[in-house]
């Protein structure tokens, strides 16, 4: 792990298709484990990054998921949006959102021009706990 990292973005397009989202699962655990993450908090944003996708996944209306990764160390921020149906928003009451709301420091959904962006961030803690 380096604590000398740098700030950086890492944009990634993907078809909105479940064969797929284990991309840019395996991109955040990189990123993260670069970035003095735990391995507790890398497998934690590994799954909600997963949750992310699930819940755009099927309202993809292009076809397409886009994920960008910006890296601030400590903090990792990951926005994963599709365009989606006029007014879909995900159902924060869902199991997915809570599940996916336990794991980061926050998380929210915006709508923007008919995009849907689901934005988790999380920040490295020094050390590991066992």
């Amino acid at each position: 792990m380096s604590s000398s990292a740098a700030a950086a973005e890492v944009r990634l397009s993907i078809p909105a298709d479940s064969a797929y989202i284990a991309v840019p699962r395996s991109v955040v655990g990189n990123l993260a484990a670069r970035n003095d993450f735990t391995l507790d908090a890398i497998d934690d944003l590994r799954i909600a990054v997963d949750e992310a996708c699930a819940l755009l996944l099927p309202q993809s209306a292009d076809g397409v998921l886009e994920c960008v990764f910006q890296i601030a160390p400590p903090q990792l921020t990951v926005r994963t949006s599709a365009v989606v149906p006029n007014g879909w928003r995900p159902d924060t009451t869902s199991f997915g959102w809570t599940v996916l709301t336990a794991l980061v420091e926050s998380a929210a959904a915006e709508t923007v021009d008919g995009r849907l962006t689901i934005t988790v961030t999380a920040t490295a803690s020094a050390t590991e706990t066992l």
